[in-house]
């Protein structure tokens, strides 16, 4: 049997890799407007779809709101806006989050 701290091992030795080589290959060259503009896209696309895949859950075989997932994101969307602060936000929607599930 395989053991599985070794395959988490090898899995973040190839990801270290790859963007040592990815950092590597682009560094002293000159990015053209539109793959700059690409590459300023690429984190908030991630998130979104981290985001949307928590708050559509599947259940036997509908996608149903998770309302106290949509609502951690809401008050952390708000709390971004107000505080501009990126960790104090994300905490208060957790916590936001948790309080809607085991008190509805």
């Amino acid at each position: 049997m395989f053991n599985h701290w070794i395959l988490i091992g090898l899995l973040a030795v190839s990801t270290y890799v790859t963007r040592i080589i990815g950092v590597v290959v682009m560094s002293g060259r000159e990015m053209s407007p539109a793959l700059r503009l690409y590459f300023n896209y690429v984190p908030v696309g991630i998130i979104s779809a981290l985001i949307v895949k928590q708050i559509l859950i599947p259940v036997e075989g509908q996608l149903v709101l998770s309302f106290p997932i949509l609502i951690g994101c809401l008050f952390t969307a708000i709390a971004m806006k107000f505080m501009k602060l990126f960790l104090p936000a994300a905490v208060l929607g957790v916590i936001i989050g948790l309080l809607t599930r085991y008190l509805s």
